[in-house]
């Protein structure tokens, strides 16, 4: 009885929306509706395949969603890690809210903060750079800037959620490790080389695992509310051109047909993500 709502969710809103596949096969006429409109077999996928930009849609999705994983890791394992350095628990506590709060806001907020901030008439950070002489830069709008503004906000907005994970690690050392360390008189420095991150690694190797199946997917919400025509041959990827040609260009089938090719790309890349996830850091979903 407890099952049946979410059963009831997950089937009225993910799988009873599959049937929609059927588009990609299609020349979809909304008028015509999804079983009158006429069949175009493969029609869909080999348009994909010439269309001119797709090789550079999918370079910046990689890219950028590499990107983010990487960052991803490394900023929440070393913010963890300073964290667990810290004896006053208030300190560590305050601290831990303040880098968490931001995971619970939208990209719709933050964007609009992210905008003020870079603006380069009257943003805080064009303004700090003019101080030192530097003029002002449109990072919003600057094809060499906007993946890395990407990469940066993402790891500043979802950072903290990671720190709680490596975090969490961290109270399964075992502090008599560092209690012999220190006899031996090894520093703070050798215990985290030799002590901690070891002691982390598990985790890690799964954090990683297991984000090898999002490398697909760059972060709609927040390329969608920072990216404009300027940046679109550095910062389009995947998901956002599927919603031009889907929903401003009215190319329905098209659309359907790259959103298809991308979900069957994820599912592949996250079931080998699992397997791995079992054999290297002995992690199972059941």
């Amino acid at each position: 009885m407890m099952l049946i709502p979410g059963l009831a969710f997950i089937i009225i809103f993910s799988y009873v929306p599959m049937v929609g596949i059927l588009m990609a096969f299609e020349k979809y006429i909304p008028t015509k509706g999804l079983f009158g409109s006429p069949m175009v077999g493969w029609k869909n996928f080999k348009f994909l395949m010439d269309y001119p930009d797709i090789s550079r849609i999918v370079f910046n999705t990689l890219y950028i969603a590499t990107m983010k994983i990487i960052a991803g890791l490394i900023v929440p394992i070393t913010v963890a890690i300073l964290l667990n350095e810290l004896r006053k628990e208030w300190v560590k506590r305050t601290f831990q809210t303040m880098v968490y709060l931001p995971h619970f806001l939208s990209w719709v907020l933050l964007s609009g903060i992210v905008i003020d901030v870079l603006s380069p008439s009257t943003g805080i950070l064009n303004e700090i750079l003019g101080l030192v002489g530097i003029k002002p830069v449109f990072f919003l709008g600057d094809n060499q800037w906007f993946p890395y503004i990407m990469v940066i906000t993402d790891v500043w907005k979802e950072f903290g959620f990671g720190t709680i994970i490596y975090l969490a690690a961290l109270t399964n050392i075992n502090p008599s490790l560092y209690e012999a360390s220190e006899i031996d008189g090894a520093g703070r420095w050798k215990q985290t080389l030799h002590i901690t991150l070891p002691g982390m690694m598990p985790i890690i190797v799964l954090m990683l695992t297991l984000n090898i199946g999002n490398v697909l997917n760059a972060g709609f919400d927040q390329i969608f509310n920072l990216y404009s025509p300027q940046v679109y041959e550095s910062g389009d990827v995947i998901d956002t051109f599927v919603y031009r040609m889907g929903i401003e260009q009215a190319q329905y089938g098209f659309a359907t047909a790259v959103g298809l090719l991308k979900s069957i790309v994820s599912f592949i890349l996250i079931s080998a993500s699992y397997v791995l996830a079992y054999r290297v850091a002995n992690y199972r979903i059941f």
